[in-house]
This record gives structure tokens, sequence and C-alpha cells, in this order.
């Protein structure tokens, strides 16, 4: 698992779980904006927000007592000491045997690889009771279903639901996978690893990969090392990312930009749709073959 922050030169680029976007935070003086993306990422490790601040109060000011970290952060006494005992128990702080007791705070790296580290043990009991709980399942008597195949339609949001999704495309596929992906959703499909799954695939599957004719496009491209032959770039604008598995089944990705009000700040989100409705494939497949015969190699 990796922590959602990677500098470059003046900017950070973080992973904006409300908007499920990736974005990017120039950096000030005051530290203000750096320390508010910190906080956004450490809540996604399970910490709450005065957990949060006791912890990073005391990794920026080094051992305090409990009266001066309640009195600095504006908490209740009685408070403060159960987050720090909580704290303690989750193994990101740590108790100074003096007298005054003093608390002091793991390093932030060392901090999260032990709340990584929790999550990863979290779920590797959940994947031991997967088979307890199939068994289970499977004790219980099974009403009879036709194994009829039927046209159906799913819809997804989020960007990791998406991204969970086109993994789980590409697993299934057997034969050939086409994808037209414009410079946005490129960009996100590198930072999922999508594109690393699928250039393992390029020597067993039949991959057409059409890109949009932009800079940004072809940054990407060459951050995936793609073969240059395996790619056309076509001139087009506002179409949506999809992909057709061997020319039975399409996942169809939207990237929406919505405000409740006027005044509100306006939130991209990604969702997608998925089906094997016969008619919307070959609707998609037609398109893809029409940009297909415009598309050019980059030189």
């Amino acid at each position: 698992m990796e922590l959602a922050i990677e500098k470059t030169n003046d900017l950070i680029k973080v992973y904006d779980e409300k908007n499920e976007a990736w974005k990017f935070v120039k950096k000030d003086k005051s530290f203000t904006k750096q320390l508010s993306t910190i906080e956004e990422t450490l809540s996604r490790f399970g910490l709450l927000k005065n957990e949060i601040k006791v912890y990073l109060y005391l990794a920026r000011s080094g051992e305090k007592k409990a009266s001066e970290i309640a009195e600095a952060i504006s908490l209740h006494r009685t408070e403060t000491y159960r987050i720090l005992r909580d704290l303690e128990k989750k193994g990101i702080l740590f108790s100074v045997f003096e007298k005054p007791l003093k608390f002091t705070a793991v390093p932030l790296d060392k901090a999260i690889d032990v709340l990584v580290d929790a999550q990863k043990m979290r779920i590797k009991l959940l994947e031991k009771e997967k088979a307890n709980l199939v068994e289970l399942w499977l004790s219980i008597p099974q009403r009879k279903v036709e194994n009829e195949k039927k046209e159906l339609f799913q819809m997804l949001q989020g960007e990791q639901q998406v991204a969970l999704k086109a993994d789980e495309l590409l697993a299934k596929t057997k034969k050939e996978i086409q994808i037209f992906a414009p410079d946005y959703y490129l960009a996100q499909l590198y930072y999922t690893d999508f594109t690393d799954k699928l250039k393992n695939k390029l020597d067993k599957l039949d991959i057409t990969l059409l890109i949009e004719n932009s800079a940004k496009s072809v940054f990407f491209i060459e951050k995936m090392q793609w073969p240059k032959n395996k790619y056309r770039m076509v001139k087009t604008r506002n179409l949506p990312c999809f992909m057709i598995s061997d020319r039975k089944e399409l996942l169809i990705a939207f990237h929406e930009t919505h405000a409740k009000h006027s005044s509100d700040k306006k939130k991209d989100r990604t969702a997608a749709i998925w089906t094997n409705y016969n008619a919307f494939v070959l609707t998609l497949q037609l398109l893809f073959s029409k940009l297909l015969e415009t598309g050019k190699v980059n030189s």
C-alpha cells in the first residue's frame, strides 16, 4: 500500500478521497496546505480527527505532558488522556518514564508503516475467513437457478471501483482487448497500475490501444514505456474512456464535474458502466473501429 503523497518540485500529488481523483497541491511557506493534506491522508488510515491533531502536535513538538497537549490543541484533559492511550495502543506513541509522565510520537514514516501493517493484518484475517464463509453459505440449501445468459448492466462510482472493474475485465479477457483512453483516463490507469498489468499481457493478448493526440498522453505513454508500434493516437475530444473485452463485454467510464449549488466548489468524480448488452457493445465496437481508422502511429 502506497502513501498517496508524492513530491514533484513545488507540487505535492495527493489522492482526493472526496472527489475520488488525484490532484496537485502547491506547497506554501506557512505549511498549512501540507499539514491539511497530511491530516486528510492519515484519516484514511483509520485515525480520528482529534487523534490526528494529538499525533501531529507531538510529532512536531517532541516530548510533552498531557496537560500541555490538551492546552495546545484545545482539548479536554480527560479526552486527551484517552486519545494518548489509544494512540499508544496503535503503536504510534510512546510513554516516557519520567515524572510527570510525558508522551512522544513515533516518526511519521514509522507511524505510517505501523498503520499500514495493521491494515494488512486485518485484510489477511478477512481473507482467511473467506473459506469459512463460503463453506457456511454452501451448507445452506440453495435454490435452483437457471444458468441462462442474461444481458446485464452494472453501475460503478469512484475511481477505485472503476479501476477494480478494469482489472477484472482484463483478467477475464481470453483473446483481445480494445481500449480507448483519453489523456485524463490514461493518467488514472497509469496511477492505478492497470497499465503495468496490461503491458504484461502484450505477448498473451491482442491489445489495441488508442490514445488522445495530446502532450499529456505522450507523457504517460512514454512513462509506461509502451511499444511505439502497439498504440495509435487519435484527434478527438470529450469522448469517454472505454474498453471492449473479446467483443463481448464493455466498460465505459465517465468523468463528472458537478456542484450541488452554484456557490459550491465543483467536484470531479469518476463513474462507469459495465455491460455485456450486445447492442451496446456493438455500438462502441463500431466507434472504436472508426477511431482506429483515423489513428496515426506516433513517430
